[in-house]
């Protein structure tokens, strides 16, 4: 193992963006267990010092990996494509039309109801956008073009979370259905 290595290299998959998760969190526990810090007791605590780095990356490349989010983030960027989510914010008028619609119904959402249809619909739209993503990244590999359904995914994963956010204020308020 080379810490120098991609996420993709360190769990042997394939760098694309379409991934099995249950590959990966096979191969995940696999690492672990290899480089289990308890492992190299007998070793010293440098041996032991480098296990709990091998372990830290492992976790964090996991963590890249299993997650659709990140893991198009990441390739995005391993291949010259910058998110810069902080800093750019641009987005196609129809994308900020719709999350300029989402928020006027979750404005005006009266039930719980209400809010579930909301955040199936936003669920819905970033469905699509994975699958859109996976396309621009493992067939036609225009990362330039992924970076903005990964801002889109971004925006909509918010959103969802906001819709959550209501929906527990209402279910805490007792205004349920």
């Amino acid at each position: 193992m080379n810490l120098q290595s991609s996420d993709f290299e360190l769990f042997a998959v394939p760098e694309q963006f379409a991934q099995d998760r249950a590959v990966l969190d096979a191969r995940w526990k696999e690492l672990q267990r290899e480089a289990h810090p308890d492992k190299f007791l007998a070793q010293g605590t440098a041996a032991q010092r480098l296990a709990m780095q091998w372990s830290v990356r492992i976790n964090e490349a996991h963590q890249r990996l299993k997650d659709p989010l990140k893991r198009a983030t990441y390739l995005c960027e391993r291949h010259g494509a910058a998110v810069n989510a902080e800093n750019n914010t641009a987005m196609p008028s129809a994308f900020l039309i719709q999350q300029m619609v989402w928020r006027e119904e979750l404005d005006d959402a009266k039930s719980i109801d209400d809010l579930n249809e909301i955040s199936t619909q936003a669920s819905f739209a970033k469905h699509e956008a994975l699958q859109q993503c996976e396309h621009l990244l493992d067939v036609q590999h225009d990362y330039a073009q992924a970076v903005a359904q990964v801002r889109a995914m971004m925006f909509i994963d918010k959103f969802v979370r906001d819709v959550q956010d209501r929906i527990d204020e209402m279910e805490l308020a007792g205004k349920g259905q």
